[in-house]
């Protein structure tokens, strides 16, 4: 079974940093997309950054110059870099990956359980 495995979230206080892992397990053809979203209560899940099997990213206005999405594609691991955190990146985060789990196969879209982030003093 496809798993996507998170870790590294935890509270810091604002101004801190925080690096966020996620790891692919399974049965694994190819990683086409990894990425990260986040939900704050109350409000719809939203994109914080998005990187391709190719190394190019992409990241919302909200984290830009800020977060910083790799990949480790010889350990199928995503990774987060959140430098500078304010109080309104308080959410859980997911990961993201779309993956073919056969060369014949079509791509699917797999999510990781969650990992909470808290920025707070």
């Amino acid at each position: 079974q496809m798993q996507l495995v998170e870790s590294g979230g935890g509270l810091v206080q604002p101004g801190g940093s925080l690096r966020l892992s996620c790891a692919a397990s399974g049965s694994i053809f190819s990683i086409n997309v990894l990425g990260w979203y986040r939900q704050a209560p109350g409000k719809e899940r939203e994109l914080v950054a998005t990187i391709t099997s190719g190394g190019s990213s992409n990241y919302a206005d909200s984290g830009k110059g800020r977060f910083t999405i790799s990949r480790d594609n010889a350990k199928n691991t995503v990774y987060l870099e959140m430098n500078s955190l304010k109080p309104e990146d308080t959410a859980v985060y997911y990961c993201y990956a779309l993956i073919r789990t056969t060369a014949w196969g079509t791509q699917l879209q797999y999510w990781g359980q969650g990992t909470q982030v808290t920025v707070s003093s």
